[in-house]
């Protein structure tokens, strides 16, 4: 059983195109994105926001902050 649905594969080819165009531009910012995981990540949320078949995000691990101190 496929992970991701067509449409989702469909949404990640797009955002690839655009990239390689340079016309691809990531969210509030609106800076130009470079690179291939951005792109991906563009991709699988913008058929994620449209309901197609992809497995939900990744938790971020909690781990400890390095601080300076004096």
């Amino acid at each position: 059983m496929p992970k991701y649905s067509k449409r989702a594969s469909k949404k990640v080819e797009k955002a690839m195109r655009e990239r390689k165009k340079g016309t691809l531009r990531s969210g509030r910012s609106g800076k130009k994105v470079r690179s291939k995981k951005q792109a991906i990540a563009i991709g699988l949320a913008q058929a994620r926001r449209e309901g197609a078949k992809v497995p939900p995000k990744r938790k971020k691990s909690g781990g400890k902050r390095k601080t300076s101190r004096k």
